[in-house]
């Protein structure tokens, strides 16, 4: 066991705030779960009982069971914990996302789960949160990982599914099941209404619903499974996981072009090695400019670095910005299919 902070402690479970009697997004079952959001390495199942952004309780519900015992809690809302405050602020990372400030006398840390500080039609935006500590991931903290604007990407993807019906050929777009999925069709509904219909991999649907019943705009859409047999899809529009590339899923539609719509694609070379046609950079995740910029905005004196390139970013804020930054080894796992 370690002390990071005064406010902190990492256990075996995880995170844990020894005022107040609480774990941040525990990774072993424990008594109380402070929970920033529903991506199965934050949001586990097994915790007694499990704090989180109202916004999000669809999606845990889904994921860890509807009876689970769930607090559901208004962003900004106060909630007293032991000797510990908490309250939930908007990460900007998906439909209820969360950071998780945390003020023990006097005091305030802050966990940030995963954020990002793009505009998303399909959740809250970022809000930024003084404090003394914070605890900041690091999936993308390289200099060479800098985001395009979403409304770019999202053009070039339209531009693409164009193309590929110009000669009746079928996109099928693979991207995350909770958070990318959700967002490409909040950024279609927006760009072209409910004039064409969007069909998902079934691995996608509950997912899409959970977002339609939270009232999120998305673009009309349809299971692949309800179309006819043998319709080909050809001219479409087709979103599936990554985990169905190359299975025999694939065989139904007519002539795929494939793409990836994930950070990644920032490298060159990783479209070539997962093998699809195009790649599209468009992530869920903070990007170099905007981690640092962060950090220095909330005003931390010291800084917590987790999952990702945890180790650089720390050893750059202790060298470059002369903060006193470490990194901590947690067991999240930052933009990755979990669906």
């Amino acid at each position: 066991m370690t002390d990071p902070t005064p406010v902190l402690t990492l256990t075996p479970q995880g995170l844990y705030c020894p005022a107040g009697g609480f774990h941040v997004d525990p990774w072993r079952p424990v008594p109380t779960a402070v929970v920033t959001h529903g991506h199965a390495d934050h949001a586990r199942w097994g915790h007694a009982r499990y704090h989180a952004a109202a916004p999000g309780e669809g999606i845990l519900r889904r994921r860890l069971g509807a009876d689970i015992d769930l607090a559901s809690h208004a962003y900004g809302a106060p909630l007293a914990l032991g000797d510990a405050t908490v309250s939930f602020h908007p990460a900007g990372h998906v439909l209820g996302s969360a950071q998780v400030r945390i003020e023990v006398a006097g005091e305030v840390w802050v966990v940030t789960g995963d954020y990002k500080r793009e505009a998303d039609p399909s959740c809250a935006p970022f809000e930024l949160v003084r404090c003394d500590g914070f605890v900041t991931e690091a999936t993308f903290a390289l200099p060479i990982y800098r985001w395009d604007p979403g409304e770019k990407v999202v053009g070039e993807i339209l531009a693409w599914w164009a193309e590929n019906a110009r000669r009746q050929r079928t996109s099928i777009l693979f991207c995350y099941a909770l958070g990318k999925a959700q967002r490409l069709l909040a950024e279609l509904h927006a760009r072209t209404g409910t004039e064409r219909t969007v069909h998902l991999h079934g691995a996608l649907v509950p997912m899409v619903d959970a977002y339609r019943e939270a009232g999120v705009p998305l673009a009309p859409t349809a299971p692949v499974s309800a179309a006819p047999k043998g319709e080909t899809f050809a001219g479409e529009l087709v979103l599936a996981p990554p985990s169905a590339m190359g299975t025999t899923w694939m065989r139904r539609f007519a002539e795929p072009q494939t793409a990836f719509v994930s950070g990644w694609m920032r490298v060159r070379g990783q479209r070539r090695r997962r093998g699809y046609d195009r790649g599209f950079v468009l992530s869920d995740h903070v990007d170099w400019p905007d981690v640092l910029r962060t950090v220095a905005e909330t005003g931390a004196r010291r800084v917590l670095c987790t999952h990702g390139y945890a180790d650089t970013l720390a050893r750059f804020l202790r060298e470059e910005r002369g903060l006193d930054a470490a990194a901590i080894e947690t067991a999240f796992e930052g933009e990755a299919d979990d669906g």
